[in-house]
Formats: C-alpha cells, sequence, structure tokens
C-alpha cells in the first residue's frame, strides 16, 4: 500500500492557512504535475534551502511530507520550508540541466555545489591573420580561429605549448609586433619559430605547419610524427644532415608530449571523475583526456552538507550533483568515466548529449585501461583530501588563536581585511579581501572606487577608510543576511583595518553611524621602519598591544594585511593602466565601437586622428561631415 496521501486528503487542507514545512509541502503538491520539473525550496527571508528536479513532480514533492525516510539534513530543510516553487519542463534531462544551472546561480544552502569556477585555460590557433598565432586562451570564444581544452592548469597550457614551438615553429608573438619587425628575432634563431613576419618561410607553407599542428591536437599524433620521420629519414638520405637534424628533433619533441602520461585510456577524448568523502569534507579529482593525451589534472573540493547516507551513496550523489553543475559552461567530452555508479545514469547521459549536441557516455569501468585511470585519480583524491583536511586542521587552529587574541566569543567565519591605495591623491581605491576556515575567499574579494575625491583632501586616507566602510556596511544593514552572502557581501565576525588609531576612529565613527558597534574591529598598524614582527594592535576600550614576534597567529595577521595591501596597490595600478591607454575618441558624442575601430584602422591611433584634416575624415566610412567637424574641434578648438 503506498504511503502517499489520497488526492481526497489533499483537496481538504485550506488553501488559505499560513502554513510550514511539511504541511506546506503537503499543500504545494496539490498544484503539483505528474511531469518533470525543478522545485526551489525557500526558507526565511526568500532564502532559496535546496533546488531539486523529478521525474514527477507531484510524487517528488509529496516523499518530502512523509517525515520517515529523509536523512536529517533534509528533515531540517523541510521544517526551514516557508514557500515552493515549481517549474515543470519538457523531459527530465532539461530538469537536470535547469536544476544544475540554478544550484550554480542561486548556491542554495542544502545541495552539493560546486565553489571552484574558474574558467580552463585553452590553446587557440588564431584563424584572424595570414599567419596564425598560437596562445593560450581563457573565456568566451569570441576570437575566430581553433580552441583546444580543457587543460586543468596553466603548467599543462605552458608545456604543451612549449612542445608546439618546438615541434611546428609556429609564432606566439601579438600582431602589432608581427607588423613592426624587419629582421628575426631570437625565437627564430633557437628553432622556435619559422619567422613568417619576415618571409623566412613562405604563407603558404607556414599554413602547412599550422595545419601539422593542428592535426596533432585533434589527435592524429602518430600521422603527423610518422611524416616527419619519413621526411627526415629522406634527408638523411640526401645527405641534408642539417635538415635531417631539425627534424629529428621536432620528432623528438612530439614523441616527448605523446609519452609524458603515465596512464592511458585508449580514447581520444575523455574526462576522469573521482571522488571520496570523509569528516563532512569532499574531494573529486579530474583528469581530462585530449587528442589521446593527458591534458592535465585537477583537485575540487565541492560544499557538501552532511547526508548521514552510507559512504556509496553519498560519493554517487555528489558525482551526481558535480557533474550537472561541472559541465554547465564548459565542453562536454565524448566519454564521461566515474569513480562511483551515479543514481540515474541514463538520464545525466540524456541531458549532457542535449547540452553537447552529439551523444555522451558515462562509465564506471571494472577493469582494463579504464579502470586503471580512474583508481589513479581516485587516489590522487584520497592524497588531495588528506592534505586539504590537514591544511583546514591548521587553519582551524590560527582562528583559534585569532579569537583568543581579539576576545571573540569564537573562530571567525569571515574576516575582511581593508586597505586603501592611491598614488598622489589619484585613482584611489578601497581594497577588502575576505579569508575563513578554508583560507582566502578570493571570489569575494571586493574593490572600491573613492567617489568623493573633490570633497576630501588628496590623499586623506580617513575620509577613504570612512567611505568604504560607509558603502559597505550601509549595503549589509539595508539588505537580508541571505542576499548578502550570495552576492560576497555577508556579516564579518571581524574587521582588521590597515592603520593605527585613526584609520580606526574613522571606521568606528561610520559604524556607530550605522548602528553596528557589534562587530569587532581591529587596526593593525606598521612598526617602526614597517618592520614585520613589530605591529602595534588597536582596538576600541583596550591599551595597543603587540604579539610575540614569532607568533603563528602574527604570522597569519600579517598574510592577511599583506593580501589586502597587494589586492589594493593591484587595483590601483589597473586604474593607473586604464587611464593611460584611454584613448581619446571615447570622450566625442556620436562615436561609439563600429566609429572608433574605423578611424583606428583609416589613422592608425588616436594621436593621429586628432592630426588629421576635416576632410580625411570624411573620408571614413559611417563618418559625417557633422561628425567630421566635431572630432577636429575636440582636438582643435573650435572652428
Amino acid at each position: 500500500m503506498s504511503d502517499l496521501p489520497t488526492d481526497t486528503e489533499i483537496e481538504a487542507l485550506p488553501t488559505d492557512a499560513p502554513l510550514t514545512g511539511a504541511a506546506l509541502i503537503l499543500r504545494e503538491a496539490r498544484l503539483a504535475d505528474d511531469k518533470p520539473g525543478v522545485y526551489r525550496m525557500i526558507g526565511e527571508n526568500d532564502e532559496v534551502l535546496y533546488v531539486g528536479k523529478a521525474k514527477s513532480l507531484k510524487k517528488r514533492i509529496l516523499q518530502y511530507a512523509q517525515g520517515r525516510v529523509h536523512a536529517q539534513r533534509i528533515a531540517r530543510m523541510v521544517y526551514l520550508t516557508r514557500s515552493m516553487i515549481i517549474v515543470r519542463t519538457q523531459t527530465e534531462g532539461e530538469a537536470l540541466l535547469l536544476e544544475a544551472r540554478l544550484i550554480k546561480a542561486l548556491k542554495p544552502r542544502y545541495n552539493v555545489l560546486l565553489r571552484d569556477d574558474k574558467s580552463f585555460a585553452e590553446i587557440l590557433v588564431r584563424k584572424d591573420h595570414a599567419a596564425a598565432q598560437i596562445t593560450k586562451h581563457r573565456g568566451a570564444h569570441a576570437i575566430q580561429g581553433e580552441y583546444f581544452g580543457p587543460f586543468a592548469s596553466t603548467q599543462a597550457v605552458n608545456r604543451t605549448l612549449d612542445t608546439l614551438q618546438r615541434a611546428f615553429l609556429l609564432r606566439t608573438c601579438t600582431d602589432s609586433v608581427y607588423a613592426s619587425r624587419t629582421r628575426p628575432c631570437m625565437l627564430h634563431q633557437i628553432r622556435r619559430c619559422s619567422a613568417p613576419c619576415t618571409g623566412e618561410i613562405s604563407l603558404e607553407d607556414y599554413a602547412g605547419l599550422v595545419g601539422q599542428a593542428e592535426a596533432f591536437l585533434k589527435g592524429r599524433s602518430r600521422v603527423v610524427i610518422d611524416d616527419l620521420t619519413k621526411r627526415m629519414m629522406n634527408a638523411s638520405d640526401d645527405m641534408d644532415f642539417e635538415k635531417a637534424a631539425h627534424l629529428r628533433d621536432r620528432v623528438r619533441a612530439l614523441n616527448h608530449v605523446s609519452m609524458t602520461s603515465s596512464i592511458g585510456i585508449g580514447e581520444a577524448e575523455a574526462d576522469v571523475f573521482a571522488v571520496v568523502s570523509e569528516g563532512g569534507a569532499a574531494c573529486v579529482q579530474t583528469i581530462f583526456f585530449r587528442a589521446g593525451q593527458n591534458w592535465g589534472d585537477r583537485a575540487y573540493f565541492p560544499r557538501v552538507p552532511d547526508s548521514g547516507e552510507d559512504a556509496d551513496s553519498a560519493e554517487g550523489e555528489i558525482l551526481d550533483a558535480f557533474l550537472g553543475q561541472f559541465y554547465q559552461d564548459r565542453p562536454v567530452p565524448k566519454l564521461i568515466l566515474v569513480s562511483h555508479p551515479l543514481s540515474e545514469p541514463d538520464l545525466m547521459m540524456e541531458a549532457l548529449s542535449l547540452r553537447a549536441g552529439r551523444k555522451v557516455e558515462i562509465h564506471c569501468p571494472r577493469r582494463g585501461e579504464k579502470a586503471d585511470a580512474v583508481a589513479h585519480a581516485l587516489n590522487n583524491a584520497k592524497a588531495a583530501l588528506g592534505r586539504r583536511m590537514a591544511e583546514q586542521s591548521a587553519q582551524s587552529r590560527l582562528l583559534k588563536g585569532v579569537a583568543e587574541a581579539f576576545e571573540l566569543a569564537a573562530p571567525p567565519n569571515r574576516i575582511e581585511v581593508y586597505d586603501n591605495s592611491h598614488l598622489g591623491g589619484t585613482h584611489a581605491v578601497g581594497g577588502m579581501v575576505v579569508a575563513g576556515p578554508e583560507g582566502f575567499m578570493k571570489g569575494q574579494y571586493r574593490k572600491f572606487t573613492i567617489r568623493d575625491l573633490d570633497k576630501m583632501t588628496a590623499g586623506d586616507d580617513y575620509a577613504m577608510m570612512r567611505e568604504v566602510f560607509r558603502r559597505r556596511f550601509l549595503r549589509l544593514k539595508n539588505r537580508t543576511e541571505s542576499a548578502t552572502e550570495e552576492e560576497g557581501f555577508g556579516r564579518p565576525d571581524l574587521v582588521l583595518v590597515d592603520g593605527g588609531q585613526g584609520q580606526l576612529e574613522a571606521v568606528l565613527e561610520v559604524m556607530r553611524e550605522l548602528g553596528m558597534e557589534d562587530i569587532r574591529i581591529v587596526g593593525v598598524a606598521k612598526g617602526p621602519d614597517r618592520d614585520a614582527g613589530m605591529e602595534r594592535f588597536f582596538m576600541p576600550g583596550r591599551a595597543p598591544f603587540m604579539m610575540e614576534p614569532k607568533s603563528p597567529v602574527l604570522y597569519y595577521l600579517q598574510r592577511l594585511r599583506d593580501e589586502a595591501h597587494r589586492y589594493a596597490i593591484g587595483a590601483n595600478r589597473q586604474k593607473r593602466d586604464a587611464a593611460i591607454i584611454k584613448n581619446p575618441l571615447d570622450e566625442i558624442e556620436g562615436i561609439g565601437p563600429r566609429k572608433k575601430r574605423a578611424l583606428l584602422a583609416a589613422f592608425g591611433s588616436g594621436r593621429e586622428v586628432g592630426r588629421a584634416r576635416i576632410e580625411d575624415l570624411r573620408k571614413v566610412e559611417g563618418i559625417s561631415e557633422a561628425l567630421a567637424q566635431r572630432i577636429y574641434a575636440f582636438f582643435h578648438g573650435a572652428i
């Protein structure tokens, strides 16, 4: 007999009662269809607690109201639920993709969450120039050319680029450097580039080298190596030993990169995922195989709610959630190998095939070279998780020491550190770095461009700090805690300010205005001659004090301060560099990106545009008589 309530029992529930928890979920089930879709559990202050998908929304939502088969975390989630949002989809595969997209965007508390979301590096063979450039690339595929990847690390990309340079002699210089060369550069002298810039190789022959490189990156390495080997033997037979030696070096380079991987899978394109979990923490180790080669590995540490389930099912659940989020904005390979069976492998294959536009297979191998690759990844995952847990244990001891030093009730989960940077009062910027139990939280760093420079004395650090704190903590005050955490502006347990008593008083003045005096603020002043280890700490209601020079807690606080200093200086340097390269054409009304490109193509630079006559400006496509006069007047004054 089914444990689900009957339709009559559901209909009997009142529709206007302020229900919560299981009762609310039971009522919401009345509105759900027996169709695929995605549901969201919403808590207080509109916090998204959980995002899930279902083949049958009605049956899946009703299961939450039973209260007998759920893990403790799910029971807690049900209790906190205040409303639900339900969205139907055409298929269960579409539901899985939507679920992953919403988890990534909303970061619900009770979902497994992929936290490291950086884009992978790729190799780009640019095709927007007569002599194709080979370079490292991150981000959107906005440049015309062939993209190869992903590579798990910058080191893997650099290693492969180095090999490609030695084997195929492709240029890595920018177009501007290419255009300015009058004789071959040093890379040609050391046989790393064929120098198409000065005609040392014809564009037709250079295109042949590009084609060989692309064939190698697409997995046809044996064909390329065999061809070069044949040419080497022919050169040797013809007594052209210099050419033969050059070809021999290229063959060695290609054989080296083909043999660098200690494991293989017999597939040209595949990703390997292995997961281990222990003590509420988890590690997912990835290995990328492209062109039949190992293109590097990388460890991820997703946020995992305590499930209370057995290890295998918990690890399979982690892989389920991880794969859906991982491939949201990354290319999907033809084959995916996993260390633990997925709960619904067919559904995941359907969703990823829909995402890739072609068939995708997922296997959990038990024997053979594919199983060896998974076992290799699993061993790496165990080692990475062990290192992570050891680091977190040390971090936990440091945070406990910080709490004792600054009289906090508990070790801080969020520390914010502030510093300002400017050059003679110009391009002033404030920097906020964030740290916690897992180290620096770089995704939550923030920059504050100082806006009220005209209202303050140049270089007034106190005024700058007041503006930064007013803007940052007014945002915290005006928004709910859940919303601020999503935006990287959660409530800090400890705030460190670079500076002494003066900076501390300026900050405390702002906090009193905002009624947020309960947040612990500490000023960190550098010692005499800025000596590390001689820092003085300032707290309200306490005399300035110092720590033991060799204290691990002091070293940790120095790292926090130095990171804030580095970040603020970097932000200031970016603003200065942007100001230096700013084009005067940006300030002329009526010139958008298209007309700006046309003017720069015609004259080469903004300076040359300023020297042009009106009749010359008028000849540029899209530049009318009136606009030509306006441009001329901008550079020369009224006509």
